[in-house]
C-alpha cells in the first residue's frame, strides 16, 4: 500500500461536502483537504480543511488550483459537476477523482436514460414511459388505469418529481413541466412511471466498476414538516440502518439490483466508479428501483459515514475506487445507529431569510454538527441557505440515537430555526408492530365483526330499493336481476362505472356523510340515461382504512336515496378495510351501475342528427361530482377568509337543504348532490323525441357535448341563454379560472344536454318541465356544419362576458 500523503480537493458547498471533509480528516495518509467552495463548518475549526472560493463548475479554476497545490485526489459532491464532466477534466490532466465518468453520470443526469437501462437489464422498476411530446405523454396519461408519478427527466435540483393524487392533477403537472417549464429545461422530456407503494429507503454503494461495497440502508425523510406533510425538501432528516431491510432482503437488493446495474454500466461502455446512490421502494412484489444518484446522498451522507469504523479509511477507500482495487481494502461498519436533523431556516423550502447569527453551544458527545447553508461574515457564523445544519447522534439503538440528534439540536440556536420533531417515525411505527406477541386479522387493522354489524344496519336500506325484477338481500356471494320481469323483450345491457372523486375530501372535511352516495348514483345512472338505457340495479365499493360502522352506513343511506330517486335496485356490493392504504378517517367510493334498452332504441343517433337540431340544456343543481380538485385548491389559496364551516360566500337557490341558502355552511353549499335525471328524461326516451344526450361531467363543455354528435357537425352555444349560477362566478374570481378553462372543467350550471329536431323543442319543453316541476330547462343552441365553425366541433359564445 502507497504511503504517498493525500492532498484532497473537495467540490461543494453543502452538509454532504462537510461530513466528507470530517472523516477523509481522520485518515493519517491526508495531509490537506481543500473544499470548493466550501461553508462555514468547513472554513473554521477543522484540522487540515480550508475553503477555496472557486465554484463547483469553474473548472478551468478548479483544475488549475489543484496543480498549484499538489492534489493527487478530487471528490466532486453534488450531481451537476459530476454531470458536466468534471472527472473528465480532471482525468485530462492525470488526477484522480471519485467518481464517474461524464456518460456513467447520465445515469442521474437522465432518468429517461436510467429507465430504459434498467429495463433493458431487467432491473425491477416502476412501469413507465417516456415522452418528449407534450400530446403524446398526455394521451399516455389518458390510457393508464393506474396512479402516476411524473418527473421531469434532466436535473431539477431534486425537486423534479411530482405525485398527483388524481387524473386530473396528473395531467396538470404535466403541463406545469412541459409546457410552463416550472423545472426549465430539465423538463424538456418527462418519465411517467407507476406510483409504487411501500417503504421507501437508500442505499450507498462503493464500486470501482466491478467490486461494491454497501453502506447500512437509510431512509430519508423529504416531506418539511411532521408526518411526511407538506412540500418535498433536500431532506430534513436521516436514520441509518432502517430495521426494515432484513439480511434476506438485504441479499435480494445487492443481488438483484446493485451487482447487476454495476455490471450492466461496464458491459454498455460506461464502468461506473465512485459512489451510487440507489433509491428503493420496497412494495408487496419486492424491492424496486426508483433513481439512481451518482454521488453521495444529503442528508444520507450525515447518517452514514459515522457508522464507518475508526480504522476503516475513507481515503483509502476512495483513492482504490478510483484505481480500480476496491476489493483491496477492507470497510467496516459499526454496530450501532445513527440518526441525522436537520435544521433549516424558517419558510424553508420556499421564501427564507439568510445572515442570522447562528450559536453553537455545548454539544453532547456523539453527536456531531454538520454545516449546510452557513458561511462566516465579520467573524460570525450566518445562516446562507434553506438547509443549515445536520446534527447526527451515534448510539447502541436507534432510540437513543434520535434522542441524542434532538439534544445536539437544542444545542443550536438561531432566529427562526425550524426542524422536524419526528425522525425515524416510520421505523419506530414499524418496531412496535414487530414487537407485539398476538395476531389477528383484527390487530391488523381489519375488523370482521363491524363488517358484520354495517351489513345488519342497511339491510332495510337496501330492501327499499327494490323494483321488479330484482333481488336486494345483501350478506351473499352476489346479486341478480330478471330481465324478463321487469318488463323487457330483447334488451342491451348497458353498464357504467365511476367515483365521486374528490369531492370525498369534503365529505370527510365537514363530516358530512349522507348525500355523498347520491353523487356516487348520479355519476353512474345519468351516463346510463344518455345511452337511452333505464338503470336496473346498482352496485357499490367502499373503501377505507377502519371501518366506521356509522359514517358508512351513512354514506350507504345516499347510496339508497340515489337509487330510488333513479328507480334502480341496490344488490349487492363490498367494503374493504384497508389499513395503510388510507388515513385515518378516509375512505374512497365506487359504483358499478347495469342498465337496459330494446334493441333499435340505443342512443346516441347520430345518423338522424342535422344543421338546424337545437341543444337543450337542464339545470345541474350545482358543482356536481367534478373538478373538486381545483375547488378545493381554490378555497385553500383563499384559506384566510373561508373554511369549510364558514358560511358560504355564494347565494345558490338550487341547493337541496331545508335551510335558507343564506344560512348554510361552505362545506354544505359544495356537498349539495349530483341531480339525478332519469325520471325527468324517460318519458322523452320512450318517445322517441331525442337524437342524442350529453351528460356535463368531466371535461365539462368542451370535451363532452363533441361525443353527443357526428364528427362532421359541430356546435354553437350560447353561453347567455341561461344564468350562471353564482358558485362558478366565485371559482372564476377567487380562483383567477379563466373562461374556456371554467367549461372545460365544471358544468356550469347545465347537468345535461339533449339534440332534438326543432319540430320537437315545444313538446320537449312542456315533458321536461311537467316532470321536473320546474323552469330550468334551456335552449342553448344548435347544430352546425364543422365547416361554418371554423372547424371546431364547439363554440361557447359570450363566456368572455358573463364573468365579468
Amino acid at each position: 500500500m502507497s504511503t504517498e500523503k493525500l492532498y484532497i480537493l473537495i467540490v461543494g458547498s453543502g452538509g454532504r461536502e462537510h461530513a466528507i471533509a470530517w472523516k477523509l480528516a481522520q485518515s493519517s495518509r491526508v495531509e490537506r483537504i481543500f473544499v470548493a467552495p466550501g461553508n462555514g463548518g468547513t472554513e473554521t475549526g477543522m484540522n487540515k480543511v480550508s475553503n477555496v472560493n472557486i465554484g463547483i463548475s469553474d473548472f478551468k479554476k478548479l483544475t488549475q488550483f489543484a496543480l498549484e497545490n499538489n492534489v493527487n485526489l478530487v471528490v466532486p459532491g453534488p450531481e451537476q459537476p459530476l454531470v458536466e464532466g468534471i472527472e473528465m477534466a480532471f482525468r485530462k490532466i492525470g488526477i484522480p477523482c471519485f467518481g464517474p465518468s461524464p456518460k456513467a453520470s447520465i445515469m442521474e443526469g437522465s432518468k429517461t436514460f436510467a429507465k430504459d437501462f434498467m429495463k433493458r437489464h431487467n432491473i425491477p422498476t416502476a412501469a413507465y414511459e417516456n415522452f418528449s411530446d407534450y400530446e403524446q405523454a398526455k394521451d399516455y396519461l389518458k390510457s393508464v388505469s393506474y396512479n402516476v408519478v411524473i418527473k421531469a427527466s434532466g436535473l431539477a435540483g431534486g425537486k423534479g418529481v411530482l405525485i398527483p393524487t388524481n387524473k386530473e392533477e396528473a395531467f396538470n403537472a404535466l403541463k406545469e413541466i412541459m409546457v410552463d417549464q416550472v423545472f426549465g429545461s430539465a423538463g424538456n422530456e418527462v418519465v411517467i412511471e407507476e406510483y409504487l407503494e411501500g417503504q421507501e429507503l437508500s442505499i450507498l454503494t462503493f464500486s470501482d466498476g466491478y467490486t461494491i461495497v454497501n453502506l447500512p440502508p437509510a431512509q430519508d425523510h423529504k416531506r418539511a414538516f411532521d408526518g411526511d406533510q407538506g412540500p418535498n425538501t433536500g431532506g430534513m432528516g436521516c436514520y441509518c440502518p432502517t430495521p426494515i431491510v432484513t439480511s434476506e432482503l438485504n441479499d435480494q437488493i445487492k443481488n438483484m439490483i446493485l451487482q447487476p446495474t454495476i455490471d450492466g454500466m461496464r458491459r454498455d461502455g460506461f464502468p461506473f466508479v465512485g459512489m451510487l446512490f440507489t433509491g428503493l421502494m420496497i412494495t408487496d412484489f419486492g424491492p424496486k428501483v426508483l433513481e439512481y444518484n451518482v454521488r453521495f446522498g444529503d442528508p444520507e451522507t450525515e447518517v452514514v459515514l459515522p457508522l464507518l469504523s475508526e480504522d476503516t479509511d475513507l481515503a483509502e477507500i476512495m483513492l482504490a475506487c478510483a484505481e480500480r482495487r476496491l476489493d483491496s481494502v477492507k470497510v467496516k461498519i459499526k454496530q450501532s445507529y445513527a440518526a441525522t436533523v436537520v435544521i433549516t431556516s424558517g419558510g424553508y423550502p420556499k421564501n427564507y431569510l439568510k445572515g442570522k447569527e447562528i450559536s453553537i453551544a455545548d454539544v453532547p458527545s456523539d453527536v456531531i454538527v454538520f454545516h449546510s447553508g452557513t458561511s462566516i461574515k465579520d467573524d460570525k457564523l450566518v445562516t446562507s441557505g434553506g438547509r443549515v445544519l445536520s446534527i447526527t447522534g451515534v448510539a447502541n439503538t436507534l432510540k437513543e440515537a434520535v434522542e441524542k440528534a434532538y439534544d445536539g439540536v437544542k444545542a443550536i440556536q438561531f432566529e427562526k430555526m425550524f426542524y422536524r420533531k419526528d425522525i425515524a417515525h416510520r421505523a419506530f411505527a414499524y418496531l412496535d408492530k414487530k414487537d407485539k406477541k398476538v395476531m389477528t386479522y383484527e390487530s391488523s387493522g381489519v375488523s370482521i365483526d363491524s363488517g358484520n354489524l354495517l351489513v345488519q344496519k342497511i339491510k332495510s336500506l337496501v330492501k327499499s330499493t327494490q323494483r321488479s325484477g330484482s333481488n336486494c338481500e345483501i350478506g351473499g356471494f352476489g346479486g341478480s336481476f330478471d330481465l324478463k320481469a321487469a318488463g323487457f323483450n330483447d334488451p342491451i345491457l348497458v353498464s357504467t362505472t365511476d367515483g365521486v372523486g374528490t369531492k370525498l375530501k369534503i365529505s370527510q372535511a365537514t363530516n358530512i356523510h349522507n348525500t355523498i352516495g347520491i353523487d356516487l348514483v348520479a355519476m353512474n345512472v345519468n351516463d346510463l340515461i344518455v345511452q337511452g338505457a333505464e338503470p336496473l340495479f346498482f352496485l357499490d365499493y367502499y373503501a377505507c382504512s377502519k371501518l366506521n360502522v356509522d359514517v358508512t352506513k351513512n354514506v350507504i343511506e345516499g347510496i339508497v336515496k340515489g337509487c330510488i330517486i333513479s328507480g334502480c335496485a341496490l344488490i349487492g356490493g363490498e367494503t374493504a378495510e384497508m389499513p395503510g392504504i388510507y388515513n385515518e378517517g378516509e375512505y374512497d367510493l365506487a359504483g358499478f351501475a347495469v342498465g337496459a334498452v330494446e334493441r333499435g332504441k340505443l342512443l346516441p343517433r347520430l345518423s338522424e342528427i342535422k344543421v338546424g337540431d337545437i341543444l337543450i340544456g337542464i339545470a345541474s343543481s350545482g358543482i356536481h361530482s367534478n373538478g373538486f380538485s381545483l375547488v378545493r385548491k381554490i378555497i385553500d389559496n383563499n384559506n384566510n377568509n373561508y373554511n369549510y364551516n364558514s358560511i358560504c360566500p355564494w347565494n345558490n337557490s338550487n341547493i337541496n337543504n331545508n335551510n335558507n341558502s343564506n344560512t348554510l355552511t361552505l362545506g354544505e353549499s359544495l356537498l349539495t348532490p349530483t341531480k339525478i335525471y332519469v325520471k325527468q328524461l324517460k318519458p322523452i326516451i320512450k318517445k322517441g323525441l331525442v337524437k342524442s344526450m350529453a351528460h356535463i361531467t368531466g371535461g365539462g363543455f368542451i370535451d363532452n357535448i363533441p361525443r353527443a354528435i357526428p364528427e362532421h357537425l359541430g356546435v354553437i352555444i350560447d353561453s347567455k341563454s341561461w344564468e350562471i349560477p353564482h358558485v362558478f362566478k366565485w371559482l372564476a374570481r377567487n380562483g383567477n379560472v379563466p373562461s374556456d378553462e371554467l367549461f372545460r372543467t365544471f358544468n356550469c350550471g347545465i347537468g345535461m344536454v339533449l339534440i332534438i329536431s326543432p319540430e320537437d323543442v315545444n313538446e320537449v319543453f312542456n315533458i321536461l318541465k311537467e316532470s321536473d316541476n320546474n323552469d330550468d330547462v334551456y335552449k342553448i343552441g344548435q347544430v352546425v356544419t364543422k365547416e361554418s365553425n371554423n372547424g371546431k366541433e364547439i363554440i361557447i359564445e359570450g363566456i368572455n362576458e358573463i364573468f365579468i
